[in-house]
């Protein structure tokens, strides 16, 4: 059978370099060079032009002859803010998510592989949730509030957080604990248990085995879970946008108010420019922490966990357990049950509860109370997420499955896709959309006024966390598979398309998911480029926040709930495909 295929084409036997190299035209230029270049455009259209566009602007003679000590004082003020608030989250962080890397990775007890998946869920959340979150529970119409007034008969809520430097700590310990638990937590778990009974051993006392053992061994590790979360705080837009006060701004909120409330888009520039400085430093940083060595001992001996048997073991489990989940859960409780009570207040502001649940906030996202001409109802803020979602998930997947490829075929120049497609993670979605409002409003491109352009920003977003998903289900598929097809007579696109594509169509439809995830929920590039008569769930939630009444802010928390849920959903699906992907491929 062999011989007869050798007899009728030879050539597939002759060229098995052929299954590997897609090839056009005359046969001189591989395929998958083509392949590559479509993404290599996109990023060059849709980041590099966009980002040299605020290069030049910063640098431009104008900018620098008005510069003086105005912009300093704004440039001052506004980094020094980031730094601090980044700070001091992280400390915050820390102090909590240490204590619980230990509970949840070295004690063994009931419940805490659940706790764990608990902890994993406001990371997954869009800002905009999280900021309505805690919204809900503490904010001036939130249920502690509204438990306080209803109690001893107050016309004003007793606690203002919101607004305060207060509501961006808790907001961003609440959206990062679970990156220490998870990077510190699996380390600690993996360490070489002979280390510590050999200090023991000699005298050393729980204390004294963690301060000179396990800490040293540790440092690399928590450093770099502290850089990555000082980093995802000090690009933080939606908590600070949606939680801070006036006096409270960032480098990534100013470079918002400059750009969008006081059409400054020179110092916008300035601002966006110097987050990128920072941005790329702290990335720098994290990846020399991150690569540095733990000893860890192998998966097959690893088995490192205290059973708990004295009396401080367990209050520490309870006492942790109870801050995590009020920590996390009470946010989203809360805000799931403001979307379903309505709250009445009479003239004198006096609040009272309505008895039994409701469906008015949800029903008056498809209506237009007020039949207002200009109106926008916030079902069309849906379809244009979702929209725009769609159109996400397929234009990240088509690319992400170019990139692979040609990673796949051109070993050589993976290194040079590698960087292109690395460097916009470096980018904040606030600097992506500067970007795209100064490059796209000027010939050749007049696309500022389209609202395509929200689509590709959110394609660039999650382009990178695609890549990242197809590489190894993609590198994993058995070659010898792909060479009996060639060898059968099928073209290398046939290859891909009868071997390769059913082998990870898990991984596929898991990134479309993510992809459309990620797009429901991106508010900071967003913010930049969206119309008025085109808005996105994360934009209608934002505006019903920022207006007064209370149908407003029931609509904002319905809005809340429903994004949290797709989301929610979203992962969950992922994580079951992921398995699902990983059990086909090892057949």
């Amino acid at each position: 059978m062999a011989g007869r295929v050798d007899d009728r084409n030879p050539s597939l036997i002759h060229n098995k370099q052929e299954v590997n190299e897609l090839r056009f035209g005359s046969g001189q230029i591989p395929g998958w060079f083509i392949v590559a270049l479509i993404p290599v455009f996109f990023l060059i259209l849709f980041y590099i032009l966009p980002v040299y566009e605020i290069f030049q602007k910063s640098f431009s003679g104008v900018v620098l002859q008005d510069a003086g000590s105005h912009i300093w004082s704004i440039v001052s003020k506004s980094l020094g803010f980031t730094v601090w608030q980044a700070f001091l989250s992280t400390v915050f962080t820390l102090m909590l998510g240490l204590p619980a890397a230990y509970v949840l990775y070295k004690v063994q007890f009931r419940g805490r592989t659940i706790i764990r998946t608990i902890t994993a869920i406001p990371f997954i959340l869009p800002t905009v949730v999280v900021a309505a979150g805690i919204n809900a529970f503490i904010g001036p119409r939130g249920w502690i509030n509204l438990v306080l007034q209803q109690l001893f008969s107050l016309n004003t809520p007793p606690i203002q957080i919101i607004g305060t430097l207060s509501a961006i700590l808790i907001a961003h310990v609440f959206y990062n604990l679970t990156i220490v638990i998870r990077l510190v937590g699996s380390a600690w778990s993996g360490l070489n248990p002979r280390l510590e009974a050999a200090a023991r051993t000699l005298g050393a006392g729980p204390f004294k085995t963690f301060w000179y053992v396990t800490l040293p061994l540790l440092r690399p590790v928590i450093a770099a879970a502290a850089i990555l979360v000082f980093l995802f705080d000090f690009t933080s837009f939606g908590v600070i946008l949606l939680l801070g006060g006036p006096g409270f701004a960032t480098l990534e909120v100013e470079v918002f108010t400059q750009a969008m409330a006081l059409f400054n888009l020179p110092l916008a520039s300035i601002l966006a420019f110097i987050q990128m400085v920072c941005t790329l430093i702290l990335t720098l940083v994290y990846q020399y922490f991150s690569s540095r060595p733990v000893p860890l001992v192998p998966a097959a001996e690893k088995d490192t966990t205290v059973i708990t048997t004295n009396r401080s073991q367990k209050l520490l489990i309870a006492t942790t357990v109870i801050i995590l989940m009020l920590l996390i859960l009470t946010p989203l409780v809360s805000l799931v049950a403001r979307s379903f009570i309505r709250v009445d207040a009479d003239r004198g502001q006096r609040v009272s509860f309505s008895p039994g649940f409701t469906l008015d906030y949800y029903q008056a996202l498809a209506t237009n109370p007020r039949q207002d001409y200009f109106y926008i109802p916030p079902v069309s803020a849906i379809w244009n997420s979702v929209k725009y979602g769609v159109i996400t998930s397929f234009s990240s997947l088509i690319l992400g499955l170019m990139i692979v490829y040609g990673f796949k075929r051109g070993n050589k120049n993976r290194s040079v896709f590698d960087t292109l497609l690395m460097i916009p993670l470096g980018t904040s979605a606030v600097t992506l959309g500067l970007g795209y409002i100064i490059f796209f409003n000027k010939p050749p491109f007049l696309w500022g006024a389209s609202q395509w352009l929200i689509p590709m920003a959110h394609t660039l977003v999650a382009l990178p966390f695609v890549v990242r998903g197809l590489i190894p289900a993609v590198f994993s598929i058995p070659e010898s598979y792909r060479q009996s097809a060639a060898v059968l007579g099928a073209s290398p696109w046939k290859v891909i398309r009868s071997i390769d594509l059913p082998i990870i169509r898990s991984i596929l439809i898991s990134s479309l998911v993510f992809s459309f995830t990620i797009s429901l929920g991106e508010f900071g590039a967003t913010s930049f480029l969206s119309r008025p008569d085109y808005p996105t769930i994360p934009i209608a939630i934002f505006r019903f926040l920022s207006q007064p009444g209370g149908l407003n802010y029931g609509q904002a928390m319905a809005m809340s709930t429903i994004l949290m849920l797709v989301c929610a959903l979203g992962i969950v699906f992922i994580e079951k495909s992921i398995f699902t992907a990983s059990d086909t491929v090892k057949l």
